[in-house]
């Protein structure tokens, strides 16, 4: 079976404190794989992260965006992120073998529904589109698609393709407001920083400071090298936070459970199982019950070496189990097998070094 083009999509939502509302946003993406669900009360926000098929994205896309346009209004919202809209900021990114230029494919594709269907304005950013998210807050960009005027109380939508990153946030202690946005700017790429970080300063409710950040080139600037840099500079340190979920390769301890591939993989067990359930009888039952065993642990996949070189065994042996089960479709194989990879990636020459039979073993499957 040929496995299919994945894709993940990250969008933000203007509502991080009614859990009535994002639940609902949330069930209205079930044409994809919802992977997590991360509401944020202090900066009224929630960030759902979901995958599949071209097809399946762009209606799970479609299907949570509506029932945010039908759920927010913002001329009731307050909180201290920016945005534009509602469904504010649905980046779009391409898994495995993917490019960003078929993802920007898709996000021109969602964009023109999103204005056909719903009548919600819509600007592009990201991949080929010579603008940043910061142009279009700061009024420096008309909508592409619908306009001029936004729509009345759910604003507009910016849909841009990206590679994949990893938002992160550091809780920071004996520092104001003005000198952690100084810290932010210093540690930008845009400021001579950091390659691949983008970085806001945020006050939070009780006088609590937060550095937020993107991190963008995980492959150049990973949680680790950040928080080797502010210890660098003696910054006093709180909580660290990884927003949505993290690519294994750039896990820290703060992504404990929060582990893409993980999700991923979890994903593939919980579709797996609702096709053994749909067939029915007592060993499809029996092996739906294990699966959704496997897909529980998996999505609390913790970032450690062992975990992730285990997580990658239980991936690249799923699609097997769920072949032999007939409950595998391309998708599913898709998710797996970039679930397996990425977590192969992750694991380190030193733990390869004390389990190369396993690691073989596993190459060999994955080739």
């Amino acid at each position: 079976m040929r496995a299919d083009e994945l894709f993940e999509s990250v969008p933000n939502f203007s509502e991080g404190r009614r859990a009535d509302v994002i639940n609902a946003i949330a069930a209205a993406a079930r044409n994809a794989h919802v992977l997590d669900v991360d509401p944020d009360p202090d900066h009224n926000r929630a960030v759902i992260s979901l995958a599949g098929t071209r097809t399946a994205v762009i209606a799970g896309l479609l299907g949570a965006i509506g029932a945010a346009i039908e759920g927010i209004d913002l001329r009731e919202h307050s909180g201290v992120h920016p945005r534009v809209g509602a469904a504010d900021v649905v980046p779009i990114v391409p898994l495995g073998d993917g490019s960003l230029d078929t993802a920007r494919e898709l996000a021109h594709e969602t964009g023109q529904d999103v204005w056909d269907k719903l009548k919600v304005p819509v600007y592009f950013y990201g991949h080929g589109e010579g603008r940043s998210l910061a142009d279009i807050r700061a009024g420096r960009a008309r909508p592409d698609v619908g306009g001029p005027d936004l729509h009345p109380t759910a604003g507009a939508v910016c849909v841009g393709a990206r590679q994949t990153l990893v938002a992160f946030n550091v809780m920071l202690f004996d520092i104001d407001l003005v000198a952690a946005r100084a810290l932010a700017r210093s540690i930008r790429e845009s400021g001579a920083g950091l390659r691949g970080v983008q970085a806001l300063a945020f006050e939070l409710p009780g006088s609590r400071v937060q550095l937020s950040m993107n991190l963008f080139r995980i492959d150049e600037t990973s949680p680790a090298d950040v928080i080797d840099e502010l210890k660098r500079r003696g910054v006093a340190m709180g909580a660290e936070q990884i927003v949505g979920l993290c690519p294994a390769i750039a896990a820290t301890p703060a992504a404990d459970g929060r582990i893409l591939e993980g999700r991923l993989a979890s994903g593939a067990a919980v579709a797996g199982a609702a096709r053994c359930l749909e067939r029915g009888g007592e060993e499809n039952t029996a092996l739906a019950r294990r699966l959704e065993r496997e897909a529980s642990d998996l999505a609390r996949l913790p970032a450690d070496q062992d975990a992730i070189l285990a997580g990658a065994e239980r991936a690249a042996a799923l699609v097997h189990v769920l072949r032999a089960a007939r409950a595998l479709d391309g998708e599913v194989e898709s998710m797996l097998l970039v679930a397996a990879r990425g977590l192969r990636a992750a694991v380190a020459p030193a733990t390869e070094a004390i389990y190369r039979a396993r690691v073989d073993a596993l190459d060999a499957r994955l080739t």
